[in-house]
C-alpha cells in the first residue's frame, strides 16, 4: 500500500512538472539555457546530497525519489526529465518538443499508475509492465500531443513513446531513463512523418 501511495505521489509530480513546463515555454517564462542552468544546478545538488542531507532537498527526495537513487543518484528522475525536455528543445520544432514533453508528462505517468493500479496482462516487452498501462498511457500521451500537432502526428509519437516507454533499454549493465527515451522518440518519429 505504501509503495502505491508512493508512486502515485511520483507520477502526479511527473505529470504536473511536465504540464507547468510546456505553460511556463509557451507563455516565454521558460527557455533551453534556463533548464540547462536547472540541469546543472540539479547535478551539483545530487553530488552534494551524496555527501550530505540537504534541508529541504532531502525531504523532496524522500518524498518522491526511489530509495535505491537516493542512495547512488539522488534527483536522477527529475535530472533525466530536464535533460529529455532540453534536448527535445534542442532538436526540434517548438510544437515537436513541445507535444513531446506532453507525451512525456501524461503518456508515461499515466502508464505507470494504470498498469499499476488496473494491470492484469503482462506486457510482451517487459517484465515489469502491464498492456493495460502501456495502451492508457498512450490515449493519454496522444490526448497531450493532440494539443500542439495534427492527429496522425500525435498518435504515431503517442504510440511509438508508449511501445519504447515498455522496452527496458540497457547500455551495458545501466538501463537508459525513459524519462530520456520518451520525449526524444516521440519527436523523432513526428519529424519522420513529416519528411514522408
Amino acid at each position: 500500500m505504501e509503495i502505491i501511495k508512493f508512486e502515485l505521489r511520483r507520477q502526479l509530480f511527473h505529470m504536473i512538472l511536465g504540464i507547468s513546463i510546456v505553460i511556463l515555454l509557451m507563455y516565454g517564462f521558460l527557455n533551453k539555457e534556463i533548464i540547462l542552468m536547472a540541469i546543472i544546478i540539479g547535478l551539483i545538488l545530487s553530488y552534494l546530497s551524496r555527501k550530505t542531507r540537504i534541508p529541504v532537498i532531502y525531504e523532496l527526495l524522500d518524498m518522491f525519489e526511489r530509495k535505491e537513487d537516493v542512495k547512488e543518484f539522488p534527483g536522477k528522475g527529475i535530472i533525466f526529465y530536464l535533460i529529455g525536455v532540453y534536448i527535445s528543445l534542442l532538436l526540434f520544432s517548438k510544437d515537436i518538443a513541445m507535444a513531446s514533453i506532453m507525451v512525456l508528462a501524461l503518456g508515461d505517468s499515466v502508464s505507470h499508475l494504470f498498469g499499476l493500479h488496473f494491470g492484469k496482462t503482462r506486457h510482451p516487452l517487459s517484465k515489469t509492465k502491464f498492456l493495460e498501462g502501456t495502451i492508457a498511457g498512450f490515449v493519454a500521451g496522444f490526448i497531450g500531443a493532440l494539443l500542439f500537432l495534427p492527429w496522425l502526428e500525435a498518435f504515431f509519437a503517442s504510440l511509438a513513446a508508449m511501445i519504447v516507454e515498455a522496452i527496458e533499454i540497457k547500455i551495458g549493465t545501466a538501463q537508459v531513463d525513459d524519462n530520456l527515451i520518451v520525449p526524444l522518440v516521440a519527436g523523432a518519429v513526428v519529424w519522420i512523418v513529416r519528411l514522408l
